[in-house]
């Protein structure tokens, strides 16, 4: 199989690192080429949201599998506007990497994929109307991967901790799922390997206040956690302040029955406990 990824991040280049070995040949695009030194062997393109090259363009085109994990703007999806069409020419399975934030808020009520989804953040509504587009681009054959926090190697609560940067917010009753890169990796292969679309949540099993995510880490480091702060009165930016602004228990039943996918850290306690003993946080 031929692999081109649309936005070489933090969860693609992961997937790359475990499951690479399944493609023939991977290429992708980054915004900047000259400026990313952390990518070797692989193939890369530019892509900014602009008018692509015909080379970028002809790696979709011959593409098997196109994973999508470049973010909708305010003027709408780039990605989609400028290779949606490339699509109709051929089968071709897409994997689009949406986000759980598309419920809304619950209340901390459990929800699942035949949710509707009710965002009332525009980047929230942005994502829903991707998802509709991918699918549609790719003829129904677009598995939509809706996920949670996500935290991993160099991307965790130790890691902000250790640095100063962590902060326990308390707003009453807000909870939210998070899921480790590793089993996002898994969940895109799993997604590729599955005949037909659909629509998954990939989080963990136990949704929890993010304040004892970082209570927690803080007991694996030895150290005090940082004051609680009320979330009514803590100085905090919009963007920051708009995460709290959802509370919600995400089921993965659909996840792990359909796509048959066994997370290796079901808690955050499970990839809090093998990332501090993989030397993170010291």
């Amino acid at each position: 199989m031929r692999l081109f990824i649309l936005g070489l991040g933090y969860s693609a280049r992961h997937f790359v690192r475990q499951h690479g070995g399944n493609f023939s040949h991977i290429a992708g695009t980054v915004r900047d080429p000259a400026q990313r030194n952390d990518i070797s062997g692989l193939e890369v393109h530019a892509f900014s949201g602009s008018r692509p090259s015909q080379g970028t363009v002809q790696q979709v085109r011959n593409a098997d599998v196109l994973l999508v994990s470049i973010p909708p703007g305010s003027a709408g999806d780039p990605a989609v506007a400028a290779f949606g069409d490339v699509l109709q020419e051929g089968r071709c399975k897409v994997v689009y990497l949406s986000t759980i934030g598309v419920y809304g808020d619950h209340g901390g009520a459990w929800v699942d994929e035949s949710t509707p989804p009710q965002a009332v953040l525009d980047r929230a509504r942005m994502r829903v109307a991707a998802e509709q587009a991918w699918t549609d681009a790719a003829c129904g054959d677009a598995a939509i991967l809706r996920l949670a926090g996500i935290y991993g190697p160099g991307r965790n609560a130790l890691v902000t901790l250790r640095a100063g940067k962590s902060r326990r917010i308390i707003k009453p009753g807000q909870v939210f799922n998070r899921i480790h890169v590793e089993d996002i990796a898994n969940a895109i292969m799993a997604a590729v390997q599955h005949r037909g679309g659909g629509i998954w949540n990939v989080c963990d099993d136990e949704p929890a206040p993010p304040q004892d995510v970082i209570a927690y880490a803080a007991k694996l480091m030895g150290v005090a956690p940082p004051p609680e702060e009320a979330f009514a009165t803590a100085e905090m930016s919009a963007m920051a302040r708009s995460f709290y602004a959802s509370s919600a228990r995400v089921s993965n039943a659909r996840l792990k029955c359909e796509l048959g996918v066994t997370l290796a850290y079901p808690t955050y306690r499970h990839g809090l406990d093998a990332l501090r003993r993989a030397g993170e946080g010291r």
